[in-house]
């Protein structure tokens, strides 16, 4: 049944794909014909992808086109989503709200986007570097902070702090120069929220219901937690999948970045602002100049990539030029995308992860854009150069918005992307079509490659240390290539290398043991007790391994916190007696070196374990998972 649903999801997205690309003319985009493509695709995909439930608004020329929900905002109740009266969350879009406030200050020049921001702030950021980070490097990006998780959410709203308490405590390592290397970042974010309400004398919350939300007439939004007694009735449930009990309402402490409650409707208000230059209506929260440079391509690390905007980013796809922001909890999954030149709005919600066998809402956006604006492939070059390029960009990247000095920097070497040369001369990187085929992408310009039978770009350029740097068309974040020590490949043969030696010296422990007592063929005491200590080493060590395994597989984002210092701890001295055990170890390996009436499978064993000691030491000491700090 699975199969044959996704087989019919799949025929009507390329149906339709099909449909708006055959022909010379696209179907006119009209509230009717809209209604129809979506009700075509949105009730199966939300069947396919087992999600609760979603909302869409769609506004062109001031006016509001579509507003629909479908699904459920309550899967156990049956409450149908509405776009006028259904509460979604919507993530990290809430971060447009806070860059129009720091726009509005801006405008009238109580904020310079090119200062200091340590002039504005209570505390001071370090001066690792010598260029300062401003507002610019904060809307664009590109201040250099490491990604920090920890408070990022709370576990319930007793915990939420102020919001210059959690900032003073949190504050990540500056990792790259200002205004050099994109890498999102929800505390620069918070920042630029605290800031706004320091300058501003109000709130957080009451500056942008007073300036933003109260002038747009949004009446179902707010950065509040808990929501009010008016509002909460209206907030849709939160499912990882529809099939499964719904999650508790997500409390976001950094919440300038991410905390906002909002519906369709009033989602359609604040697009119509932005298209129209900052008007709604009467209404004027941005001047016109404010507005057009907000929107206007700030930085590009990889040319001819997409640009960052003042907080919003380009995505520019079919011919248009398109700026847009996405969003994301733990349960809700957003959309907002503006196309300048049209004077379109498009704003997508899910309540519901889902399967995440594909991006629900980066499918129904790419198949709205085909419908209405077909893409017209130019006539493009492979470069002559294309079988020498592929070579020397090949091997294992490492993503710009990781952690690179707190205990959780092993999850980059996790999370390595391998850019590899196929055999028909491109390249893939791990990205995946909507059928789960990898994506292959050909040298299109000089070190430009574009998605074959597709639109995705990547692109290649020298960092400042010479290394190559991967751009990809979502500008807030850059691969730069690993060197051989963090690559892919060396950290996999390595931490599973040695954790397969451990695994199998604590297994056959008790068979050697076994065996020795059959045959009546005791070890001596002295080596006995050094073996025992060997085992016992490796033991530490895989329970160590389990246990930051088990630990990342059952994580809840509002459980990064504090009270997760005990466990993170406990498996730091874990670590730490592994790391001390590697010299018993040694000392048993020296031994079985020189033992000549050892069995050669014991000598052979002993070396191994120290060699795998020897890794797995230098694996937990590089990626930093001893580190003291308890701020991740």
């Amino acid at each position: 049944m699975g199969r044959r649903l996704a087989f019919v999801c799949s025929g009507i997205f390329f149906g339709l794909s099909f449909l708006s690309l055959a022909g010379a003319q696209s179907p006119a985009m009209t509230a009717a014909d809209v209604d129809a493509f979506l009700n075509g695709v949105m009730p199966l995909q939300l069947q396919r992808e087992d999600i609760g439930g979603a909302v869409i608004v769609v506004v062109k020329d001031g006016q509001v086109l579509f507003a629909k929900g479908y699904g459920f905002s309550d899967v156990d109740k049956r409450t149908p989503v509405t776009a006028d009266a259904t509460l979604f969350r919507p993530g990290s879009i809430s971060k447009l709200f806070t860059w129009t406030s720091v726009m509005q200050l801006v405008e009238q020049k109580k904020l310079d986007l090119d200062r200091d921001v340590n002039e504005y702030l209570d505390f001071k950021i370090p001066a690792t570097f010598p260029q300062p980070i401003t507002l610019r490097n904060i809307m664009t990006h590109t201040p250099g902070f490491e990604e920090t998780i920890k408070n990022l959410f709370g576990k319930d709203a007793k915990s939420l702090k102020p919001l210059g308490d959690y900032l003073k405590v949190s504050l990540p390592e500056r990792v790259f120069p200002p205004g050099t290397t994109p890498a999102y970042s929800n505390y620069a974010t918070a920042l630029a929220g605290y800031i706004v309400q320091r300058v501003s004398g109000e709130p957080f919350e009451d500056y942008v219901d007073r300036h933003i939300l109260q002038p747009l007439g949004m009446t179902h939004t707010t950065f509040r937690q808990p929501l009010s007694a008016a509002l909460e009735p209206l907030m849709s449930k939160g499912y990882q999948v529809a099939s499964k009990p719904a999650k508790p309402f997500e409390i976001v402490q950094a919440w300038p970045a991410g905390s906002v409650s909002t519906t369709a409707a009033d989602m359609a208000r604040f697009m119509i602002a932005h298209l129209q230059d900052g008007r709604y209506e009467n209404v004027q929260i941005l001047q016109p100049e404010t507005a057009r440079l907000m929107h206007s391509a700030q930085f590009s690390a990889v040319p001819p990539l997409n640009s960052m905007a003042l907080g919003f980013y380009e995505e520019t796809r079919n011919g248009q030029r398109i700026i847009g922001h996405g969003g994301d909890t733990v349960c809700f999954h957003s959309d907002l995308h503006l196309v300048l030149d049209q004077n379109i709005g498009f704003f997508v919600s899910y309540n519901s992860a889902g399967k995440g066998q594909i991006s629900p809402r980066t499918a129904v956006w790419n198949e709205f854009l085909d419908r209405y604006f077909p893409y017209q492939a130019a006539a493009e070059t492979t470069p002559s150069t294309s079988a020498q390029d592929v070579q020397e960009v090949s091997g294992s990247y490492l993503v710009s918005r990781r952690a690179q000095t707190t205990i959780f920097a092993f999850l980059s070497a996790a999370g390595v992307t391998k850019v590899s040369v196929n055999g028909d001369g491109t390249i893939s990187m791990g990205a995946r079509q909507l059928n789960g085929e990898p994506k292959h992408f050909r040298e299109v310009g000089p070190m430009v490659f574009r998605e074959v039978h597709g639109q995705d770009r990547v692109a290649f350029k020298k960092n400042a240390s010479g290394a190559w740097r991967m751009g990809v068309d979502f500008p807030f974040m850059v691969f730069d290539h690993a060197p051989w020590y963090e690559s892919g490949p060396f950290n996999n043969t390595l931490i599973f290398g040695s954790l397969c030696v451990f695994a199998l010296t604590v297994l056959l422990w008790p068979v050697g043991a076994l065996v020795r007592w059959h045959y009546a063929h005791p070890l001596g005491l002295q080596k006995s007790v050094l073996r025992v200590i060997v085992r016992i080493v490796c033991t530490i060590d895989v329970v160590f391994a389990l246990g930051w395994l088990s630990l990342a597989a059952s994580l809840d984002p509002g459980k990064l916190n504090d009270s997760l210092n005990g466990v993170l701890m406990l498996l730091q001295a874990l670590g730490w007696l592994g790391v001390i055990g590697t010299l018993p170890v040694f000392a048993d390996a020296a031994l079985a070196l020189f033992d000549k009436n050892r069995w050669w499978f014991s000598r052979v064993h002993a070396i191994a374990v120290a060699v795998a000691c020897t890794g797995f030491s230098w694996f937990l000491y590089h990626w930093h998972m001893l580190h003291p700090s308890m701020k991740y």
